[in-house]
């Protein structure tokens, strides 16, 4: 304990647009850091991420995203190994906020999310880690 304060644990957040260098092994790689666990890349940062199933997203998973809506165009999500389509509420609420939402494989998504940033869009992504 350090001043009478004790450990201090914060939520994982990386202030800023990044690349993500790599991803597996149930993680991913970015701006020379690493983060286990899943990912929103938004325009106020890389975010720490944990929907609440990933098997079954529903539209709380992604109030961030929601709040940022302004500032995206489109929302790649990164479904894990596979791709699985997004539930159709889900699908209704992003077009409603006027977000155009993409699922994919956690691999194409990082990929593409890659191009799309370095073309400096109004892109945000939502990335289940993969082992």
């Amino acid at each position: 304990m350090f001043g009478g304060k004790g450990i201090i644990i914060r939520e994982a957040h990386f202030p800023g647009r990044a690349a993500i260098e790599a991803y597996g092994n149930g993680g991913f790689r970015f701006a020379d850091m690493s983060h286990r666990g899943s990912l929103l890349c938004l325009p106020s940062g890389v975010h720490g991420w944990q929907p609440a199933n990933p098997a079954a997203l529903i539209s709380a998973d992604f109030d961030k995203v929601f709040a940022e809506a302004a500032g995206i165009e489109i929302l790649l999500v990164g479904m894990g190994q596979e791709l699985r389509p997004l539930p159709a509420a889900l699908k209704a609420a992003f077009r409603q906020a006027g977000i155009s939402a993409d699922p994919m494989s956690t691999g194409a998504a990082v990929r593409t999310y890659n191009v799309l940033l370095a073309e400096d869009r109004a892109v945000a992504a939502a990335f289940i880690a993969v082992d």
